[in-house]
């Protein structure tokens, strides 16, 4: 059991638009938050520690839900900032890198699964996903346990994708022959995937979705077989969608019609599916997502990175259209800060809707709740007794708050430049503590990441000279 004392602020964000987020009075000062076992089951001020009880002085901190990442490349952590793409659009983007990931190796994928994973944690997040739709020839291993086995090695709560591909350069995709699979290996490796690790259970520390990468990296058979073979299994289903216009025009020419009405051709669309990015849906497609209830994924920082425009979450909260938060992939962001990436998604809705344009409470909302419920996960990200005890502690007593603090949680997005968090629970026990994870060695992590980056990027013939 762990008591949280004396909190500074427990936060209760709520997920919806305008009054329905809540606002400041919904915080509570000077409580206590009891936890035991896996749940939060009391807040209450002048809760008496039971014996044996881990006591935390909370005095400092604002206490709150985790954040949630629901779109996430983790192996891409280790080709961050190369220099011939910083500058480029999304395809040139891809299709440069595909020719240094085709050499994405078992060590490759779990110390970049570390790496992602570990700067999730310190900077606030308790769930994420991943979609790794990366299959190079040769690889031997199990892909989705090496990534399970990260996760559990971290310490968070993880809800990964198994994503494919099977359109290559001679099918008319971007990605080179040799890291795409055939449809039917796909379909069967995505079955033992399912088997072997989907827990449908609320409180699951894993769960698994399928997640073909696009519309136009895999046929729409493929996507019609991922989507009934998900449901057989009670998964979620996962893809790239309507982010940038040369996506539109790509599948206008392959299949004679935009990207989501393919998907909804392929019966992938509805409650248990949510698309990433979801920037260019016109008005007709927002009411089909707000009508099927399917989700979007809004990566404000991979947006603005690659140029490829402000998503419309403005108009999707208003019209109820289920939307997270999620960092993306590394080599876009070109980081898996999640705090920062809520700082981001509040100041970039301003950019296209005006000063007002999103609420802070707004954000916190989707990126806690929102995006626990587009991963099925409908007991994690609330700030409530009996809700899972996934919590994250942000020290706000420190210089960058000075001056802040008459509305403590909003201060996370507008102040402040370190967006470290002090401490992580996830599942009732300690992910980070005084900042530092608990159960891995951040040098390490470090080291071995760098080591497999360099690696990686010198078989590609890429200058890597640190």
């Amino acid at each position: 059991m762990i008591v949280l004392k004396d909190c500074f602020r427990v936060v209760r964000p709520r997920y919806g638009a305008g009054k329905a987020a809540g606002s400041s009075t919904d915080d509570l000062a000077g409580v206590d938050v009891l936890l035991d076992g896996n749940r939060i089951v009391r807040i209450a001020k002048g809760i008496d520690a039971p014996a044996g009880c881990e006591v935390v002085d909370a005095s400092r901190h604002v206490v709150m839900p985790g954040l949630v990442n629901t779109h996430h490349h983790f192996y891409q952590t280790l080709t961050r900032n190369v220099p011939a793409v910083q500058d480029a659009k999304l395809f040139k983007w891809l299709v440069y890198l595909y020719e240094v990931w085709k050499g994405v190796d078992e060590e490759a994928v779990y110390w970049s699964s570390m790496l992602a994973l570990a700067e999730l944690a310190k900077t606030g997040c308790t769930l994420s996903t991943d979609h790794h739709y990366l299959y190079p020839q040769g690889f031997k291993d199990d892909l989705p346990g090496l990534q399970f086995k990260a996760a559990a090695d971290i310490g968070l709560r993880f809800a990964p994708t198994r994503g494919s591909m099977s359109r290559s350069k001679k099918d008319g995709g971007l990605p080179p022959d040799s890291v795409v699979q055939d449809e039917d290996t796909i379909l069967a490796q995505s079955e033992a995937a399912l088997r072997a690790y989907h827990d449908p259970a609320p409180d699951a520390m894993r769960k698994l979705a399928l997640a073909p990468c696009s519309p136009f990296s895999v046929s729409e058979q493929s996507m019609k077989d991922a989507a009934a073979l998900a449901r057989r299994y009670g998964a979620r289903l996962h893809t790239h969608l309507a982010e940038t216009k040369d996506e539109d025009e790509f599948c206008v020419k392959m299949y004679g019609r935009r990207p989501l009405k393919v998907m909804e051709d392929c019966d992938f669309i509805g409650p248990d599916v949510w698309y990433a990015h979801g920037i260019h849906f016109n008005d007709d497609e927002l009411k089909l997502l707000a009508e099927t209830k399917t989700g979007v994924a809004h990566c404000p920082s991979s947006n603005m990175r690659l140029g490829s425009g402000i998503c419309r979450v403005r108009e999707m909260l208003d019209l109820g259209i289920p939307v997270g938060l999620a960092v993306d992939g590394s080599a876009s962001n070109d980081a898996s800060d999640m705090l920062g990436e809520a700082r981001q998604a509040l100041l970039l809705q301003r950019v296209r809707y005006g000063s007002a344009g999103i609420t802070a409470r707004e954000v916190l909302g989707l990126a806690t709740q929102g995006g626990a419920r587009i991963l099925g996960y409908d007991e994690a990200g609330r700030m409530e007794e009996g809700a899972l005890a996934d919590l994250a502690l942000f020290d706000v007593m420190k210089l960058e708050y000075a001056g802040a603090l008459s509305d403590p949680a909003a201060a996370l997005l507008f102040s402040g430049y370190n967006h470290g968090v002090d401490h992580l629970i996830v599942n009732g026990r300690f992910v980070v503590r005084n900042s530092r994870l608990v159960g891995a060695d951040e040098e390490r992590i470090r080291d071995e990441a760098n080591r497999c980056a360099k690696r990686l990027l010198q078989k590609a013939g890429v200058q890597a000279e640190w």
